[in-house]
């Protein structure tokens, strides 16, 4: 792992920034720092930002439309970002990971939890870029999947689905009539031991139905055990 990783901390409470700043350069990263949602998306189309330390809670634009507006831009979607929330912002915590955010830490928090899940989602991360993938499109039915473009054709139509869509959409279709529990499926798209609910997974099965439209009939629920993809 690059020791010299260059982490940008989004908040807009300087006492939080500068905690960050400091543990994360005592581990010999580089860090930038941004007190809102504007300045954050500016850093992070215009420098070469490893990671994202991102509060949902901002001036101006909030977190979830700051992870919105760099995950849907080719540019910047491959930047991980684990994002801050306070007490009761489930909601917006499964809404961030929808939108392809890697991880969630809960306020107030640890600077040694922090740096532990910033080291795992870059160790992912890094895991994802060596084994990127080709090309090669996967065709079930009505429904063609590209995995090196992440793109999804639904009778010949393009559907824009979110990373994690996208993500639990392949893991089933590589398998079909394979059943997958919920926790494989978060170990699947996200690597293992990561901190998410069983609600999320079914948040993003639902959001991914919706899309396929007729073809949601595809992505089958296993009562009492998880999800497959329907045997062709």
């Amino acid at each position: 792992m690059n020791p010299k990783a260059y982490i940008l901390v989004v908040d807009d409470e300087e006492d939080i920034q500068e905690l960050i700043k400091y543990n994360l350069e005592r581990e010999g990263f580089r860090v930038a720092c941004a007190g809102s949602g504007e300045r954050a998306v500016t850093i992070a189309r215009q420098e070469a930002v490893d990671l994202i330390v991102l509060d949902l809670m901002l001036p101006g634009i909030d977190g979830l439309e700051v992870t919105r507006l760099l995950k849907g831009n080719p540019e910047t979607a491959a930047i991980p970002i684990v994002m801050l929330s306070a007490k009761g912002e489930e909601a917006d915590i499964v809404t961030g990971l929808e939108l392809g955010a890697d991880d969630y830490l809960p306020k107030p928090f640890s600077p040694r939890e922090l740096l532990a899940r910033i080291r795992a989602v870059r160790r992912r991360s890094e895991k994802k870029a060596e084994a990127a993938e080709p090309d090669d499109a996967l065709i079930l039915g009505a429904i063609e999947i590209r995995p090196g473009r992440a793109q999804v054709n639904v009778s010949g139509e393009a559907v824009e689905l979110t990373f994690s869509e996208f993500s639990l959409l392949l893991l089933l279709a590589r398998r079909p009539g394979w059943v997958f529990t919920r926790s494989q499926i978060v170990d699947g798209i996200r690597g293992d031991n990561y901190a998410v609910t069983d609600r999320s997974v079914d948040v993003i099965v639902a959001g991914l139905r919706k899309k396929l439209g007729a073809c949601s009939l595809y992505v089958e629920t296993v009562r009492g055990i998880g999800y497959r993809f329907k045997e062709m």
